[in-house]
């Protein structure tokens, strides 16, 4: 059976978690029914509770969204339904009719969809759907909440008279306002209303000559308010009328309450199914929020969770813009407890808190937010010791109460049983602080529990790297800039990096040599080889991160080339199978050439025609029979093929085109040749010079002789200015 201790809940700040959650309810009861969220106790109640979170955060991503679960409490209601000749008055019912009608269209959405939501399904199914009760409700109570007139016929009748009373009232009234004005017995105002009633202004020294009956009068005393004989007789008849008419409603309401308090239990269970269903929606926009899924669940204690956020601060600084740093932790019986060391400020403690309060959220039924390969157990027991626990009133230290918790873990810690441990064996020496905290992690590791711890004790990570099933983790640290990188690393210890960080705070380095002369030098030797260490663990890690990558790039270019391989292979084959087939026809076409030309010189028809039919049956003889579609698909193929065997030819000879136009020599303009100029023909090495030029030819003159030259055969070789 599982049990987690309140101070667990107390320690990794669970109730935080359950404000956020119930911050999303949309019913007062659903929030408070949050805010009691507690682990379950059994296996199957974990599954079932996730279940139902899963597939409402499933239905936010489809088209099938579960129906508003919105409701308004009937916890008065059904109180006075416990009482005996109690009766609820409209407001009530119209709740009841709501809630009921609410109900009712989940269970018919639920019952649609079943396949989609099996286990809110499975949770809906045992409740009965009552139409008749809203049915009843509605043919009695109208939308404003007011009783129907034909609710029912002595209602109907009774309305019918006071209507017509009241228009009595009015003529009446008017009839009398008219009288009187004309009589001027009245003041200014005319009229006014005394206790909801209509009544006239009457001067006081005519009031003895009005008759009716007196309402008052101004403050002053000179109105006398006053109600028409006829119009009070009226008003008596009318209040007895109303009085019956109230008399009337209550009973109507008394009968109607009779009628739905057989169905007092299911209206209950109704109300607690919305409220379950608030809870579970809640959940799920807490999920959405945190991007939380649910994890894989397995029965043999490994606990292998992948890039895991601590919840409150993943929201914290997503509305501030900042970054989180996910962890990742495996725990399995081979590798069961793990001392995570490093420097203060470092997220040792979050990554403690991080992982108790995942798995108070995982057990509790609520999503979490990690990796989807993450693969998580359960634990019977999750007990921790988290934080400064002085307590004045009961005169307890921090040692004192660290080791009265000791005490507790030695009572619950088994092979079901995940501890967790902040900065263990502090508040006390530090040598027998931390030789009596070796004895207790011994103690937990013999009986198989699993843990995680965290400690600055060198003695505490020399036994977690000894002993074969425990682990030392640590936080990495930039050893260049001195900030935290909020990184875990497994299988390594860290260093402290006691004199970096009080070096970058701003102690001076003459302290600071004083101090490491005051300890072992072993020791500082020791640190300062898990720092080392560190340093190459990180050079290494980001070697190992790049040859990821360079192997991931090749892998993906020799995929590309075995899909451009494969491709090209195919090309060939399909080009081949168009070779084949022209070849075919190429024969086929010589044969019938020789046959036309044997008859062209014979004229023998009979042998024509044998040779003819002789050449189709023995091309008949290498066909296979097929279908209309396979042909049809065959000849669609041989076309498809035709078609990128042309588009390719034309690619390479538009290819050899271009090519063959950029490699023709760019011809450069011709100069314009003048007078004087020294030139020599195309295809000549004489070099002379133009004496003349007339009509597009020149007088080029050798020195020994002088020639006529068309000027399109000269070329410049040398210009004189």
């Amino acid at each position: 059976m599982i049990n987690i201790h309140d101070k667990t809940l107390q320690d990794i700040e669970f109730h935080a978690v359950l404000q956020q959650v119930a911050e999303r309810c949309i019913t007062d009861l659903g929030k408070n029914d949050v805010l009691l969220i507690k682990p379950f106790s059994t296996r199957e109640e974990v599954m079932k509770s996730l279940d139902f979170t899963n597939e409402y955060v499933a239905s936010f991503y489809n088209d099938n969204r579960i129906p508003n679960h919105g409701f308004e409490p009937i916890t008065q209601e059904l109180k006075l339904l416990q009482i005996e000749n109690s009766y609820l008055d409209t407001k009530s019912f119209k709740k009841i009719a709501s809630i009921t009608l609410s109900v009712n269209t989940i269970l018919e959405f639920l019952k649609k969809f079943k396949e989609y939501y099996p286990s809110l399904y499975g949770r809906s199914s045992n409740l009965e759907s009552v139409t008749h009760v809203v049915t009843e409700i509605d043919s009695i109570i109208d939308r404003f909440g007011d009783i129907k007139d034909n609710a029912t016929d002595t209602l109907f009748q009774l309305r019918q008279s006071i209507n017509s009373i009241r228009g009595k009232i009015n003529i009446s009234f008017n009839a009398a306002l008219t009288q009187y004005h004309n009589l001027d017995y009245l003041d200014d105002i005319r009229e006014s209303v005394v206790e909801n009633k209509r009544v006239l202004a009457v001067k006081a020294m005519y009031r003895r000559k009005v008759k009716g009956n007196i309402m008052g009068g101004s403050k002053t005393g000179s109105i006398v308010y006053m109600q028409p004989e006829q119009t009070f007789k009226y008003a008596r008849e009318l209040n007895n009328l109303e009085f019956d008419e109230s008399e009337e409603v209550d009973q109507i309401l008394r009968n109607l309450t009779e009628y739905i308090r057989p169905y007092k239990t299911l209206f209950q269970n109704y109300q607690e199914f919305l409220i379950r269903l608030d809870v579970i929606h809640a959940k799920a926009k807490y999920a959405q929020a945190i991007e939380a899924i649910l994890p894989t669940i397995n029965e043999e204690k490994i606990y292998e969770v992948k890039n895991a956020y601590h919840p409150l601060l993943l929201v914290s600084n997503k509305a501030q813009g900042k970054v989180t740093f996910p962890q990742s932790i495996v725990l399995h019986p081979e590798n069961r407890i793990i001392v995570i060391s490093g420097p203060n400020a470092g997220g040792k403690s979050i990554t403690l808190k991080t992982i108790g309060l995942l798995q108070v959220m995982l057990q509790s039924g609520l999503l979490i937010p990690v990796h989807e390969q993450s693969n998580l157990c359960f634990f019977d027991h999750i007990i921790s010791d988290i934080g400064d626990n002085q307590s004045i009133e009961n005169h307890l230290s921090t040692y004192s109460y660290r080791l009265k918790q000791m005490n507790f873990f030695l009572r619950k810690c088994n092979k079901n049983t995940l501890f967790l441990i902040d900065e263990f064996g502090t508040g006390s020496d530090p040598e027998l602080g931390g030789a009596l905290a070796e004895t207790f992690l011994e103690e937990f590791y013999h009986r198989e529990a699993f843990g995680i711890i965290t400690t600055h004790y060198s003695n505490l990570k020399v036994l977690a790297n000894e002993l074969p099933f425990m682990q030392n983790a640590n936080m990495m640290f930039d050893e260049k800039s001195l900030e935290p990188m909020f990184k875990l690393i497994l299988g390594q210890a860290g260093s402290s990096f006691t004199f970096e960080v009080a070096q970058k705070n701003g102690i001076p380095y003459s302290l600071i040599n004083r101090a490491k002369k005051k300890i072992e030098r072993g020791k500082v030797r020791f640190d300062a080889t898990i720092a080392k260490l560190q340093k190459e663990r990180s050079k290494l890690e980001k070697t190992e991160r790049s040859l990821k990558e360079n192997e991931k790039k090749k892998q993906s270019e020799a995929d590309k080339l075995e899909e451009i391989n494969a491709k090209v292979q195919k090309k060939l084959e399909n080009f081949q199978e168009l070779y084949d087939s022209n070849q075919r026809l190429i024969y086929l076409g010589q044969k019938v050439n020789d046959i036309s030309e044997k008859y062209f010189d014979d004229h023998k028809k009979r042998e024509l025609l044998a040779e003819l039919f002789k050449l189709v049956q023995i091309e008949n003889s290498k066909r296979k029979k097929v279908s209309a579609k396979q042909k049809r698909a065959e000849k669609a193929k041989e076309k498809q093929i035709k078609n990128e065997a042309e588009q390719k030819v034309a690619v390479i000879r538009k290819k050899k085109k271009t090519a063959k136009e950029k490699a023709k020599p760019v011809e450069k303009p011709k100069p314009i040749l003048k007078v004087g100029d020294r030139v020599r023909m195309h295809d000549g090495r004489a070099v002379g010079s133009i004496d003349t030029i007339e009509k597009g030819k020149a007088i080029v003159n050798y020195g020994i002789f002088t020639t006529h030259v068309n000027m399109e055969l000269l070329e410049l070789v040398e210009r004189t200015s």
